[in-house]
């Protein structure tokens, strides 16, 4: 795959960056400080845009660490970004946590996650093809 092309925002914008060789997502970092509340919910700024190629598309993803230790978590994990999004990327924070939560400027906050999909086309039918499944859902495979 190629280089992803990535747009600087803010001043205080870092280029998303893995922690380690070999990791899956890169982190996304905030450009301005922010203090959650317990219950309390923001959209975070990134100050980074991203050019994601055709039949890929971005996920946003909660940091582990920072659920574990602080309740913070992603409001709609995950987010998705759009191939054809060219805008700032930013985050929906949450702090499910019993104690306020603070974020200073280059502090990560999230994680991207890059996934191929597919799209094809939909058909309407009058009903579905089988399945040794069927329509069991919800706890229907046993406990």
């Amino acid at each position: 795959m190629s280089a992803i092309e990535v747009q600087l925002l803010h001043p205080d914008a870092r280029v998303p960056g893995r922690g380690r060789d070999g990791d899956a997502a890169y982190d996304l970092a905030c450009v301005e400080p922010v203090t959650l509340a317990p219950g309390e919910r923001a959209l975070v700024p990134t100050g980074v845009a991203v050019a994601i190629p055709p039949g890929m598309c971005g996920l946003v993803l909660p940091r582990s660490g920072l659920a574990i230790k602080h309740g913070i978590s992603c409001v709609n994990a995950p987010g998705l970004i759009d191939p054809n999004y060219r805008g700032e990327l930013k985050v929906i924070l949450i702090n499910h946590g019993a104690e306020p939560w603070s974020a200073e400027p280059g502090d990560r906050i999230a994680q991207l996650l890059l996934v191929a999909f597919a799209a094809p086309a939909l058909t309407v039918v009058d009903a579905l093809t089988d399945s040794d499944r069927g329509a069991g859902g919800f706890g229907s495979s046993g406990r």
